[in-house]
């Protein structure tokens, strides 16, 4: 895997991350666009694509494939991360 201070700048990578946020009662960032209570604050893991970085801050932005949300994440709560090949 690669380390998140080495990356090239314009090229696209990927990772798994965590984050706190609010949950619907099944587990899924809210809100969401389903007829689910919310379930409260929780802990959230993901895979998404990075679209940002901070250097100095120590963070990132991470597009989230499954709930289709940018999430904000110290360097400390991603890992995996790795670089992105796009297909059509």
């Amino acid at each position: 895997m690669i380390d998140i201070t080495e990356i090239t700048p314009g090229a696209s990578y990927a990772c798994k991350f965590k984050t706190r946020t609010m949950l619907d009662s099944l587990g899924r960032p809210a809100p969401n666009l389903s007829d689910t209570p919310l379930g409260g604050e929780g802990e959230y893991e993901g895979f998404g694509v990075l679209k940002q970085r901070d250097l100095e801050k120590r963070l990132v932005v991470v597009y989230d494939e499954s709930s289709s949300r940018d999430f904000i994440v110290s360097f400390d709560d991603i890992w995996d991360v790795d670089t992105v090949e796009w297909v059509d």
